[in-house]
Formats: structure tokens, C-alpha cells, sequence
């Protein structure tokens, strides 16, 4: 190999890590805004909660039954839109669709 050829590859190694470095930083950027997306609906939520608690409208925590931790999993896969149920498991569902299969695996009474 020449000299001139290992200086070529040196430079074409540069310019992919650049390009992987931006892509990093914008997928980073991303997983962060999610974060702070998600943490803020979790305080909303709470809030909706507590209002809907001090005007005396059930708030559906104190009549379900709690899901064990492993049905908690998999539905947390499921509104991830992943399937959870033996026939697809571990698919994406298509248009987050709801699949009466999952919703067996999670809520149903075994």
C-alpha cells in the first residue's frame, strides 16, 4: 500500500467518524427531548390525577387491581408498540394497532 493510499484511507476514516459523530449527537438529542417529554407528561398525568382526586371522580388506581411485575413489562412493551402475546411476540404492531391477544397476556385473569 502507498503512502498516498493510507493517507486516502486516514482521511475517508476522519469523515465517517464525522458523520457518525453528528448522527450520535442528533440521536442523543432525540433520546433527551423524549426524556424530558415523558418526565413532563409523568407530572402532568399526576396532576390530572390529583384533580380528578380532589373533585371526587375515580381516578381507576384504587379499583384495579395492581399487575404484577412482570405484567407490568410487558405492558409497558406493549405501549411501546411491541406485541406481547405468544402468536407475535416481539413484533412492532402495525399503526399501534391494539391486539386483543396482548391485552389478554397483560390483563387477563389466570
Amino acid at each position: 500500500m502507498a503512502k498516498r493510499d493510507v493517507y486516502e484511507d486516514l482521511k475517508n476514516l476522519q469523515a465517517e467518524m464525522t458523520q457518525m459523530l453528528a448522527k450520535f449527537t442528533e440521536v442523543q438529542d432525540e433520546v433527551t427531548q423524549t426524556l424530558e417529554e415523558n418526565a413532563e407528561l409523568k407530572i402532568e398525568n399526576q396532576h390530572l390525577r390529583e384533580a380528578l382526586h380532589e373533585n371526587g371522580e375515580p381516578t381507576g388506581d384504587s379499583h384495579e387491581p395492581q399487575l404484577s411485575k412482570s405484567r407490568q413489562n410487558l405492558e409497558k412493551l406493549y405501549e411501546q408498540g411491541f406485541h406481547v402475546c405468544n402468536f407475535e411476540y416481539g413484533k412492532r404492531r402495525e399503526n399501534n394497532e391494539p391486539c386483543a391477544f396482548c391485552l389478554d397476556v397483560i390483563y387477563g385473569e389466570r
